[in-house]
């Protein structure tokens, strides 16, 4: 897991999810465009926001998610095994789960859900292949390497559900059975993915941050149906991303993104350091990269950057994706750097060793649903600039 300067990841990154432009979004939703129809408006709009990543110097481009309503994709419901229910019944979530209980403060119930109905199995047709397909056909081939794809937790249809409602216990006695053909179907898929000529993979995860969550595990603990601890549970999911991810090449790169949400409005899900979880999350996870929320307060200090490893990497994200009023550049950098110190002095090394396992980001998408967060394309355009001005400046002469 050693850090490659010209491979990801990068010292300018993104974190996938770009906002689209509203003739796409009018296509989609206004005009009710089917698939076939929106496609070459999708290519148009992809191919255009591909060369303005390059244009301000992004080596991990992404296709903006033009072709997904929601960050998660469409993954999950191409699975056997798998369902997708349109306004599921409210009664099978859990309400102190951090994006459910905002979906009902907002006057919002979740529109869709998918349901595990039998066993898991990947079809070996992936959703995701003609993403990548397409991204290759608008970059130059010396950018093939850097494409990043965005992929959905391996654990977002279950922490949601009250326990013995992720799936049917005639299909799957236990989480850890119903967790093992998740991870086949994962393996399957990243399988598919590189031999697309995929290199580098970001999972979207608001799961893993809920567990920083004081309000979460106070709900959790006080649910009295559910049958391990929060913190079993952590190590659960950690075991599952393992899984997921034991057959990957070595020249696939894969990291986490710690979200904490975008809805309606630039509102966020959670709050809460990653104190609870930096030991667990950054020695027993086998990532090679974080991509870690530290634009506000509520993501709590650098502290808990003390505890990761000499081996892996870190992408601050202390730009917000959220609003338009653009950050100062020098306390920005002024954060990288006490990030750098807080990680040297947890591992023994100097400044210069820590900043080289490090970049920068926003701390999310800009659209991590089809509408965006509060902030035009000219304005997420501003952002980026800051964030490739920061790691010009942090680090002069690297990608």
């Amino acid at each position: 897991m050693s850090t490659l300067h010209r491979n990801p990841p990068f010292r300018a990154e993104h974190l996938g999810s770009l906002k689209r432009p509203q003739s796409l979004l009018d296509a989609r939703y206004k005009e009710g465009k089917s698939d076939k129809e929106l496609q070459p408006l999708e290519d148009k709009a992809i191919t255009d926001i591909v060369q303005t990543q390059l244009d301000l110097g992004f080596h991990a481009v992404s296709d903006g998610e033009y072709r997904r309503h929601m960050f998660w994709g469409t993954f999950w419901p191409a699975l056997d095994g798998m369902e997708e229910i349109q306004n599921p019944p409210i009664e099978t979530f859990r309400m102190y789960v951090p994006d459910i209980a905002a979906f009902m403060e907002t006057g919002h119930k979740p529109g869709e859900s998918v349901y595990c109905t039998g066993k898991i199995r990947h079809t070996g047709e992936s959703t995701y292949v003609g993403q990548v397909e397409y991204l290759k056909s608008v970059l130059p081939q010396d950018k093939w390497g850097g494409m990043k794809l965005t992929l959905a937790a391996p654990n977002w249809y279950h922490l949601r559900y009250v326990d013995g409602k992720a799936y049917p216990k005639d299909v799957y006695q236990n989480d850890k059975e119903y967790f093992a053909d998740v991870a086949k179907a994962y393996q399957v898929e990243l399988d598919i993915l590189y031999k697309a000529g995929l290199r580098n993979v970001q999972f979207d995860d608001p799961n893993l941050a809920y567990f920083c969550s004081e309000k979460m595990l106070e709900g959790w603990q006080k649910d009295r149906s559910n049958t391990v601890t929060a913190d079993e549970l952590l190590d659960l999911y950690i075991a599952l991303y393992n899984d997921c991810i034991a057959k990957i090449p070595a020249d696939m790169h894969v990291g986490v993104h710690l979200c904490r949400g975008n809805f309606v409005n630039s509102r966020h899900f959670s709050e809460g350091g990653y104190d609870r979880i930096a030991t667990k999350l950054f020695t027993q996870l086998n990532m090679h990269t974080y991509y870690l929320e530290y634009d506000t307060p509520r993501a709590g200090g650098f502290e808990p950057l003390a505890h990761l490893p000499k081996n892996k990497n870190v992408v601050l994200g202390v730009i917000t994706s959220k609003f338009p009023e653009l950050e100062d550049k020098e306390e920005m950098k002024k954060r990288i750097r006490q990030a750098a110190d807080v990680m040297a002095k947890g591992q023994g090394e100097s400044r210069e060793e820590a900043l080289k396992r490090m970049g920068v980001s926003p701390q999310c998408g800009f659209a991590s649903h089809a509408e965006g967060n509060l902030i035009d394309i000219e304005g997420m355009k501003r952002k980026l600039a800051l964030v490739r001005e920061i790691a010009d400046e942090v680090w002069p002469g690297e990608p």
